[in-house]
This record gives C-alpha cells, sequence and structure tokens, in this order.
C-alpha cells in the first residue's frame, strides 16, 4: 500500500498564502488572516457547475426570478418628475417595500427584435438574484428586478423607470445598509460636457428606449446613488456592459497588474466637484475598462448567452468562500483570458457586429471606489 499520510497545499483564499493542508481534511484555517479554505473539492468546478445549472434552469424554463410575491408601497398620489435636488420620493406602487438592511436593484435589457439585440442580459439579472437570495441573504422581497419581459409597465427598462429604480434603492437607506445595482446591457461613450472626465469622455447605460429618450450619463448615476450614502451604508455595484470602467465616476481607480500588483489611481474631477459618497463606501466592479468592450457569450455555458463579466463574477464568488476583492478581480479576469469564443460584443453602439476574437483580449473587469482600501486583505461582502 502506498503511503496514505500524505499533505498537499494550497492557497488560502482570503489572503493567498501558503497552506499545508493534512490528508483527508476538507478546509483549512489561515494562521494568518483565519480565513477558512474548504479543500474537499474542486472549487472552480463545483462553481461552474452551479453556474451553469442555474443559468439552464432559467433558460429552459423560462421563468423569471422577477416571478415572485411582494410587498408594495401605500399610495402612488404625488409622483414626482425627477430632479436631482427633489429629496422627496414616490415610488411607483408595484416596487417592492423593503425589509431588512439589503436590497438589490437588477436591470437586464435584450434590446428584443432590434439591431442592438442582446442574448444573456436576462440570464444575468437572474442568476445573480438568485446569488444574492440564496448565498448573501438578500430578501426575495427586497430584489427589483427590472427587464422588457416584465408585464409591469413599470418594471420595463426605459429610461425614467431604471430613474425611478435608482432612486428607490437608495431611498430611506440608513446606517448598515447593503445596496446592489446590477446592470447588463450596452454601455458607450459621449463627449464630456462638463469637464469631469480625465479622459474628455462620460460613460453611459443605454437605456431600453435610448434611441427616442436618451442615455443615462455616469454623472447622473453618481447623483442618483452614490452621494445620497449615508455613513456606515455600502454599495456595491456590478455594471456587465462596454465603457463601464468607471461608470459611477467614483474618485478612485485600482489599476492592478497581471503579476497581482496595484495601486489606486485619483479619478477626482478636474472641475473639483464632488463625486463621493455621504459618508458610506460604494464599490464599482464593472465588466471592462473605459475603452473596452463586454462580451455577450455563450462561450461559459456552451448553450446558453450570459455576460462574461457576470458569468465570471458568480463563479469567482462560488470558487472562494470569504474571498478578498484582489482575488475576486484576478480570478474573474483569469476566467475571462481563458476563454476564446465567438462571441458577441455589447458595443460601440454605432458600430455592433458580430466578431470571432478571444474575450481577454477586449475585455478585463475593473476595480473602483469611493475610498482607497487594500485590496487583498479586504474580505468581498454583499
Amino acid at each position: 500500500m502506498g503511503n496514505t499520510n500524505h499533505s498537499t497545499t494550497v492557497r488560502c483564499s482570503k489572503c493567498g498564502v501558503t497552506l499545508v493542508v493534512p490528508a483527508y481534511a476538507r478546509n483549512i484555517c489561515c494562521s494568518l488572516c483565519h480565513g477558512t479554505t474548504y479543500v474537499g473539492r474542486d472549487p472552480v468546478r463545483h462553481a461552474v457547475g452551479f453556474v451553469r445549472s442555474i443559468v439552464s434552469n432559467f433558460a429552459k424554463s423560462g421563468n423569471s426570478f422577477n416571478n415572485l410575491s411582494t410587498h408594495s408601497y401605500g399610495s402612488n398620489a404625488g409622483m414626482q418628475q425627477f430632479g436631482y435636488s427633489n429629496l422627496r420620493f414616490y415610488p411607483p406602487t408595484s416596487y417592492p417595500r423593503v425589509f431588512g438592511n439589503k436590497r438589490a436593484l437588477l436591470i437586464g435589457i435584450a434590446y428584443a427584435s432590434s439591431r442592438y439585440e442582446l442574448k444573456g442580459t436576462i440570464n444575468d439579472v437572474n442568476c445573480v438574484a438568485y446569488l444574492l437570495a440564496q448565498k448573501f441573504g438578500f430578501p426575495r422581497e427586497s430584489i427589483l428586478i427590472l427587464t422588457e419581459e416584465d408585464r409591469d409597465p413599470n418594471k420595463i427598462p426605459t429610461k425614467a423607470n431604471m430613474r425611478a429604480a435608482m432612486r428607490w434603492l437608495v431611498s430611506g437607506c440608513t446606517a448598515g445598509d447593503s445596496l446592489v445595482f446590477h446592470f447588463s446591457g450596452h454601455g458607450v461613450q459621449k463627449l464630456d460636457m462638463t469637464n469631469d472626465e480625465l479622459d474628455g469622455y462620460d460613460e453611459a447605460l443605454c437605456p431600453l428606449d435610448f434611441e427616442t429618450n436618451g442615455t443615462i450619463l455616469d454623472d447622473e448615476i453618481n447623483e442618483i446613488i452614490v452621494r445620497p450614502l449615508p455613513y456606515n451604508a455600502k454599495l456595491h455595484a456590478l455594471v456587465d456592459a462596454c465603457h463601464s470602467g468607471t461608470i459611477l465616476d467614483l474618485p478612485y481607480l485600482c489599476r492592478i497588474s497581471r503579476s497581482g500588483s496595484w495601486q489606486w489611481e485619483d479619478h477626482s474631477a478636474p472641475s473639483r466637484e464632488y463625486k463621493g459618497t455621504n459618508g458610506g463606501i460604494a464599490i464599482l466592479i464593472s465588466g471592462c475598462d473605459d475603452n473596452q468592450t463586454s462580451a455577450d457569450t455563450s462561450a461559459f455555458t456552451r448553450s446558453t448567452s450570459t455576460g462574461a463579466m457576470t458569468f465570471s463574477f458568480i463563479q469567482a464568488v462560488e470558487s472562494e468562500p470569504g474571498t478578498t476583492y484582489g482575488r475576486l478581480l484576478t480570478a474573474m479576469r483569469c476566467a475571462i483570458r481563458e476563454t476564446g469564443s465567438s462571441c458577441q460584443f455589447s458595443g460601440p453602439i454605432a458600430s455592433l457586429i458580430r466578431r470571432a476574437i478571444p474575450l481577454g483580449s477586449t475585455q478585463e473587469p475593473q476595480l473602483s471606489s469611493s475610498q482607497k482600501f487594500d485590496i487583498y486583505h479586504k474580505p468581498f461582502l454583499l
């Protein structure tokens, strides 16, 4: 018989140091950061299977996570026109009444039957909703989903509804609240007319009706969901769109090399306009840099389309429980680089075409924040 008392080595899922794992161990606690690393199964293989299964289930059944009972607000009388200075806000009666300290807004736009159509965006929001509810304890009643498949006219992702939904996300937010904003759809760049962009371009999201009513600029997104955040509240934005690297206009962008070295760049507005929060923290994980495109592809699942950023994000979270922001971004980038296929890219809108090139040559997920922090020591928590 061979020696059954051999040990193996793994990297700590939290801080990355090498750990010696005794034979038959299912998990090990790091003596440096006290994080737990699971070693009883191949976490990446399990994570890929998990994401593929939920994507497949939603796609085959035709069901949406949005088909659930929600608590509604009372009277909708006095619904006011959107305005930055307007502090009173009356959401549509069909929007959820939030219970507890967690809420999420998920927007997926397929632009169906148009030349800009995307195949994986509805799958993206359904999968993120499932992940938030099952893994991070977000109440189903506190997850608002906007897609063009919804029968409720207030939940169609038009420009007006997206603005109202973003206002809902932060309305009444207090210390201790955890908010999530996820967008899967088209993104574009526009010439900066207010001198608050280092590269001279604003980034923007494309609502379903962007051709008639226009896009939503990063300036406006920052104004609605970033600046109101009070002390000890946090917002995580996951934006799977082209040109999304600084879509929240946050003051700091983290540059991470392939070797793992990193540094925060100051992206404060040249105009010196304040783009931070009201004491809370806002963190953006984007599908790509501002000058890159994001892929809508079936490369990860082999059958059903998803956004490359959304799939790699869920896979990374599932692969490494208790991961840090640095390791999360590294895992996402590695997954995208290693996956090449014929895929449809979601921008720029004016020249959208189908191309067959490796995903990794066009997109690299980015991390930006309203505050600087050590990306390899701060745990990723929603």
